[in-house]
């Protein structure tokens, strides 16, 4: 009889063998806490579509920012939803709009103890619900668009986020963002940029959260095709492929 040369179920036997040769491990450290904080209302509102999350006021998004920290969570993303809504999205880059005012409570709160980001898009704040400026066909803009992310992230980091985090799948949005921040003194604050955001029914729930559900269309001009992207080509001097690049942003 062949018996096997090769025997990793070894390292399988018990728990403790486990946990000794385990390559990956997830603490609270690796999580970011997504917190909706809305304008307008005296108490925590339950979210349908997903239960034991809230839309929460003011103060009660101190007290879970708080019990976050302590619960060792490494990041915090505020998501605001303003009462008032137009066009433009005006509450996303005002010093007193929601989202600011939560961000100084969040970090007085809980300070350098964890990582304070903050969304950095325009749905939740436009009354037609898309992540940017329209055209009067009733499309995306894309670069008028940037120079409200530009806006928004020198608000946010005035109030200070340590990291903004662009959602709306804009091109060019990040080295946008990057010279907005260096060009009004905030080098030092980071952007945590999605580098892949699928048109998906799967952000139903998070729209709920966020109230940014289109009012019409969706989003599939701009967020990425579910069947994948097209390979991106230099002409002139590189071939780079589909696959995700890094930067330091």
């Amino acid at each position: 009889m062949t018996y096997p040369a090769a025997r990793p179920r070894r390292l399988r036997r018990t728990p403790a063998v486990r946990r000794l040769t385990a390559q990956a491990r997830l603490s609270p450290a690796d999580l970011v806490l997504p917190m909706f904080v809305k304008e307008g209302i005296d108490e925590p509102t339950p979210i349908a579509s997903m239960p034991r999350v809230v839309q929460h006021t003011r103060e009660s998004l101190r007290k879970a920012a708080s019990d976050a920290v302590e619960a060792g969570v490494g990041g915090l993303m505020l998501f605001g939803i303003p009462a008032e809504k137009d066009a433009r999205g005006s509450g996303a880059d005002d010093p007193h709009g929601i989202v600011q005012e939560a961000l100084r409570d969040v970090v007085a709160e809980v300070g350098d103890a964890t990582v304070v980001m903050t969304d950095l898009c325009l749905d939740e704040y436009t009354d037609h619900g898309h992540c940017g400026l329209l055209t009067d066909a009733g499309e995306v803009d894309n670069d008028a668009t940037l120079e409200r992310y530009a806006a928004i992230a020198v608000a946010q980091a005035t109030a200070g986020a340590h990291l903004v985090a662009p959602s709306g799948m804009m091109d060019g949005q990040v080295a946008a963002i990057r010279s907005a921040l260096d060009g009004s003194g905030f080098g030092d604050v980071g952007i945590l940029a999605y580098s892949a955001k699928y048109s998906s029914a799967f952000y139903g729930p998070f729209r709920d959260a966020a109230e940014c559900a289109p009012q019409f269309g969706d989003r599939a001009a701009y967020q990425q095709d579910l069947r994948g992207r097209p390979t991106r080509r230099c002409a002139r001097c590189c071939s780079t492929s589909a696959k995700a690049q890094t930067s330091s942003w």
